[in-house]
């Protein structure tokens, strides 16, 4: 490396970084050197200009782009070219993403590989998990978690923040705030890559954008002046990044954030639930509630409420070779003032669906259903909490949007569930998702149930059994009749079937049991 980046080769390469990049920093995919994108190349070549001092003219950087613009690329030859030519002896560059193992996965780990494949630099550095070390200058590049403190009292030549749009945190604009440029290093700046956030999260961000635009135009989607370097575009900027690409990447993505990923563009953190073109592809108009079918498993969504607002119950059941979820039966309860829901009733049809059906679990929100699902349980239904956290929401409509984008998901028609539908917007902020209700007074119980009831059946299918005293899932349809009615209606022992007997019928007296008079 000494030999190689001798005095007079770092002043040639000062004039055209560029060159450096395209002659001595290797992709490490194909083991050649970069090729410079037309909009990565005017970056640079603003982002290296000088003051009379020496100084960079524009120690605030921002380089935006669509997802898949090659940014991680782009952040990591930015660095090495940076500490490499223009960094002063013990130079330090920080790479800082949400949290540590984001930090090194992205940035640093590019970092990484690029010395790793380039010729002139894989045998002058020391690398470590979180730390490259250049011996020769005592320059080094660190991956650092976002935790302002581990920044305090540093002196960076370069701080690349990736993703910029994820630091919706206290603790992340304060880590922003500790990488400010230093006035002790002629050489230092701050660097930001990312795609656009939600404008009501992710603030920091969003005032770096909104005081780029108000920067004069200095080339393609590049604005400079005030010490700030800002490249903002909604179009693509890459070969890879093709029509067909984008087209389908429409048709997977909910508007929102198509617009946000794919154009570059701040968006509110509401967004419609589907398209319902999606949802009606979904529905089969032949279909119809599935009549009484003991041997058809069901999975429950219970979401409840006495008095402010409806009350919805949906079974679903699941095809495992399909991979399809299916609406078996739902209700929806309106309460009033004067008529507040009875969730006796909502307990009396669990029991009924116990009856009609294999009842494999009831998924239900326990703000205020808990001691109907204690009464529940001791009549021998399988019941869940499932607490309203985001990451719980999170996880149930990511899960139905999946099931319904892919088409996974088959329901009967039913105007009142699809105008639910219509009125129902998903929230997504960097921390997740939840569904809401686009106006004050609407009523979408009923998609919160179904997307806990077809949560409940996706899991349920990595699951062995789902109760000791009750029906389990056997997939051995030929074996099923050649064993007693207990075990063919599902349980473990024949004590299991008569204890969950007794227990139903202490609640519900007169429920029935086909497979009662075939114990043996």
């Amino acid at each position: 490396m000494v030999a190689e980046l001798t005095a007079s080769a770092i002043a040639r390469w000062r004039r055209d970084p560029a060159a450096f990049i395209e002659q001595h920093l290797y992709d490490p995919i194909t083991r050649k050197p970069f090729k410079l994108l037309p909009a990565e190349r005017e970056f640079l070549k603003h982002a290296f200009q000088f003051d009379v001092d020496g100084r960079l003219k524009y120690p605030e950087m921002t380089y935006g782009a669509i997802k898949k613009s090659g940014k991680t690329g782009f952040a990591a030859i930015f660095v090495i070219t940076l500490l490499l030519l223009y960094g002063e002896r013990f130079a330090e560059a920080y790479c800082c993403a949400n949290d540590l193992e984001q930090a090194e996965s992205r940035v640093y780990e590019m970092i990484r590989r690029i010395v790793d494949a380039s010729p002139l630099l894989n045998g002058a550095a020391r690398i470590t998990a979180d730390r490259i070390t250049f011996p020769a200058t005592g320059a080094v590049i660190r991956a650092l978690a976002s935790d302002f403190a581990s920044a305090a009292g540093g002196h960076p030549t370069i701080a690349v923040l990736d993703e910029l749009w994820g630091f919706s945190s206290e603790r992340a604009r304060r880590l922003f705030d500790e990488l400010v440029p230093v006035p002790t290093r002629k050489i230092s700046c701050r660097l930001v890559v990312s795609h656009a956030g939600f404008e009501s999260e992710g603030e920091l961000l969003h005032e770096i954008y909104q005081r780029g635009l108000q920067l004069p135009l200095a080339g393609t989607d590049l604005r400079a002046g005030n010490g700030q370097l800002f490249f903002w575009s909604h179009v693509p900027i890459a070969p890879w990044q093709t029509e067909q690409w984008l087209a389908e990447m429409r048709r997977t993505c909910r508007p929102n954030q198509y617009l946000r990923m794919f154009e570059n563009r701040f968006v509110g953190a509401a967004d419609n639930l589907f398209d319902m073109g999606q949802w009606d592809a979904c529905v089969m108009p032949s279909l119809a509630p599935v009549p009484s079918d003991r041997t058809l498993p069901i999975w429950i969504g219970i979401d409840a409420s006495t008095k402010r607002d409806s009350t919805a119950l949906v079974a679903v059941t699941f095809d495992k070779k399909a991979q399809c979820a299916r609406l078996v039966q739902h209700r929806v309860f309106v309460p009033n003032e004067d008529s507040p829901i009875d969730f006796a009733v909502i307990e009396a049809i669990v029991l009924e669906w116990a009856k009609q059906y294999r009842l494999m679990k009831a998924m239900f929100d326990p703000f205020q259903f808990v001691g109907s699902a204690q009464r529940l349980a001791k009549a021998g239904v399988e019941v869940e909490e499932y607490p309203q956290s985001l990451g719980n929401l999170t996880a149930a409509t990511n899960n139905l949007l999946d099931l319904v984008r892919e088409r996974r998901l088959v329901l009967y028609l039913d105007a009142a569930m699809r105008l639910a539908v219509s009125r129902t917007v998903i929230v997504e902020s960097a921390r997740g998702l939840r569904i809401d209700k686009l106006k004050a007074g609407h009523h979408i119980d009923v998609v919160a149930a179904l997307s806990m009831a077809c949560l409940a059946a996706v899991r349920g299918q990595s699951e062995s059994s789902y109760r000791i005293d009750g029906p389990w899932i056997d997939d051995d349809e030929e074996e099923r009749p050649k064993r007693p009615g207990w075990m063919h209606a599902g349980f473990r022992t024949e004590e299991d079937a008569l204890a969950y007997i007794s227990r139903v019928r202490r609640q519900a007296p007169n429920a029935q049991f086909p497979w009662h008079g075939h114990f043996w």
